[in-house]
C-alpha cells in the first residue's frame, strides 16, 4: 500500500480496520476498478479499492468512510451495464469480490446464505448437488456475482417463467452507511411483518446500504427441457405468435427474439439451423412435464401467425442445438462488428414494453437505426417485453459516436412513449437517471429521494447513482 498525500489520513484509518493487503492503491488497480461496463457513463478516480474479507470489516470500512465524510462505491463483478458501480474522485471502491463463500445450504426449507461476492454460476452449482434450483440467470452469470445481482435487480432468460432476482430474495445482512448492522426478511414461507425493506434493497444498486449476506429461495431442480425455433417474414407476425403462446396459457421457460440484423448475424457465425433473411426468429423452451405436446402446440401457433421456418427438437441434443442460437448472439454480434475495424463497441441496451407493443417497439428500433446510419441489433426477453437494442458504432469517429448516444435516446423515448420502463433488468446507475426522472414524474421522485436521504443522509454511499439527492 502507498500512501499519497491527500489520502494519507484516509488511509491511515482504513489499515487500523483492515488488513494491508486488502487496501489497493497501485495505480492500476485504481483504474481497473474506476467503471463498471457502461458506456457513455463518467467516472472518476477512487483514493482506494477495499476489498474486505467480512461483514465487520465493512461496518468498520463504513464507520471509518462516515465519520471522515468520504464516499464509498460498492462493486462487485463489474459487469454491471448502467455506471452504477463506477467510481467517483477520492471516493473507497468497496469491492465484495472476497466474500465469496456459501454460508449454507437447507434442503428441508429450500434456502441458501451466501456471501454477496458468490458468483451466480457458482451458487447455481452448488445447490443443484442437492437437486435444487436457483433459477435467475444474466447472461454473465459466469462472472456475476450475487451481491450485483441483488443491487440491479437482475433478470435472464428464464425468467419468463421462473422470475427475476426479488422473487428469490427472502432476507438481507446489510450495513448502513453510518456503520450500523441490520438484517431485512425472514427465513418462513410466508410473512408480512414491517414494511418490505427486503424488496427495497433489491434494485436498489448499492446507494442505501451495502449487501453483506443474502438468504435465497430455491426450487426444486428444473425438469429436462425441449426448444424450438420459428422464423417469420415480417415483425408483426413474430409478435402475433407471442401473443398467441400467451394467450393459449403456455408457460415457456425461455422466449426469445432476434431481429433480422440479429438473425442473419448468427446465420453468418455459422448456426445450422437459422435461414438468413428473415424478419424476425423466435427460441422457445419448454420444462413443462410434457414439452413434446406443449412444443408441438406452439409450433402450431407460430405457423398460424405466420412462420416460414419451424425447427422443434425431438432430443436433449436437438434441443441444445437450438437454444445455441440465442448463446452465440454476443460472439455472432462480435464477429460482424469486428469486420468493420476500428475501435468498435457494441452498446448493450436495456427497455421493457408491454408484450402487445412489442413487434412496434423492434420497427422503430430498425427506424431509428436507418435514421442514424448505425448498425443495431436487437434481441430480448419477447416473452417478458424486455429488449436488448445492441448499438454498434465506432468509438474513435466523433460523429459515430454522437449518432450511437443521439440513437441510445431516441430508443428510450421510443419504450417510454409505448408504455414502457427505462430498465426491465440492468439498472438506473448513472446512465439513466434523466430518463428516471421521465418515467417516475415528481411526485414518486421526491419519494425516492426522501428514502434515500432517510438511508443516507450525508449522501456518502454511491452518491449520484439512480437518482440525485
Amino acid at each position: 500500500m502507498t500512501l499519497t498525500t491527500g489520502s494519507a489520513p484516509l488511509l491511515t484509518r482504513l489499515a487500523a480496520v483492515l488488513p494491508a493487503d486488502a487496501l489497493l492503491t497501485d495505480p492500476a488497480e485504481l483504474a481497473s476498478h474506476s467503471r463498471d461496463s457502461a458506456p457513455f457513463s463518467e467516472c472518476g478516480t477512487p483514493a482506494v479499492v477495499a476489498v474486505p474479507r467480512t461483514a465487520e470489516q465493512v461496518a468498520e470500512l463504513m464507520t471509518v468512510a462516515y465519520e471522515m465524510g468520504v464516499p464509498v462505491v460498492p462493486q462487485g463483478a463489474r459487469t454491471g451495464l448502467a455506471g452504477a458501480a463506477n467510481a467517483i474522485d477520492g471516493c473507497i471502491v468497496l469491492s465484495t469480490a472476497a466474500m465469496d463463500q456459501i454460508l449454507e445450504i437447507d434442503p428441508a426449507n429450500r434456502l441458501v446464505r451466501c456471501e454477496p461476492g458468490v458468483t451466480t454460476r457458482g451458487l447455481a452449482d452448488a445447490v443443484a448437488e442437492h437437486g435444487l434450483c436457483y433459477p435467475p440467470d444474466p447472461a454473465s452469470w459466469e462472472r456475476c456475482t450475487i451481491g450485483g445481482n441483488i443491487a440491479t435487480g437482475a433478470g435472464g432468460i428464464c425468467c419468463v417463467k421462473y422470475g427475476v432476482t426479488a422473487d428469490y430474495v427472502l432476507g438481507l445482512d446489510l450495513v448502513l452507511p453510518d456503520g450500523r448492522r441490520m438484517r431485512t426478511g425472514r427465513d418462513t414461507v410466508k410473512g408480512v411483518a414491517g414494511y418490505d425493506l427486503t424488496r427495497l434493497i433489491v434494485g436498489s444498486e448499492g446507494t442505501l446500504a451495502v449487501v453483506v449476506g443474502a438468504t435465497l429461495a430455491l426450487r426444486p431442480a428444473r425438469p429436462p427441457a425441449l426448444s424450438l425455433l420459428a422464423q417469420f417474414p415480417s415483425l408483426t407476425a413474430a409478435g402475433d405468435a407471442v401473443a398467441a403462446i400467451t394467450a393459449a396459457g403456455h408457460a415457456p421457460s425461455a422466449l426469445e427474439l432476434l431481429d433480422r440484423a440479429t438473425s442473419d448475424a448468427v446465420v453468418a457465425y455459422g448456426h445450422p439451423l437459422l435461414r438468413a433473411g428473415s424478419a424476425a426468429t423466435l427460441i422457445v423452451e419448454c420444462d413443462t412435464a410434457d414439452p413434446v405436446a406443449d412444443l408441438a402446440a406452439i409450433a402450431g401457433l407460430c405457423k398460424e401467425s405466420g412462420a416460414d421456418n419451424v425447427d422443434a427438437a425431438a432430443t436433449p441434443e436437438e434441443a441444445r442445438q437450438i437454444i445455441e442460437a440465442r448463446r452465440l448472439v454476443s460472439p455472432a454480434l462480435g464477429a460482424a462488428a469486428a469486420k468493420r475495424g476500428g475501435a468498435i463497441t457494441a452498446f448493450i441496451e436495456d427497455v421493457a414494453v408491454p408484450r402487445s407493443q412489442l413487434a412496434r417497439f423492434v420497427g422503430l428500433i430498425e427506424g431509428i437505426a436507418e435514421h442514424h446510419r448505425l448498425t443495431i441489433f436487437t434481441l430480448g426477453h419477447a416473452g417478458d417485453g424486455n429488449l436488448h437494442p445492441t448499438v454498434v458504432f465506432d468509438e474513435s469517429d466523433p460523429d459515430e459516436h454522437r449518432r450511437a448516444r443521439t440513437a441510445y435516446d431516441d430508443i428510450m423515448a421510443a419504450g417510454l412513449a409505448l408504455g414502457g420502463t427505462s430498465t426491465g433488468e440492468h439498472g438506473i446507475g448513472t446512465l439513466k437517471r434523466d430518463w428516471l426522472e421521465r418515467e417516475l414524474g415528481p411526485v414518486s421522485l421526491e419519494l425516492q429521494r426522501g428514502l434515500k436521504r432517510l438511508f443516507d443522509p450525508k449522501n456518502l454511499l454511491n452518491p449520484g447513482k439512480v437518482v440525485t439527492a
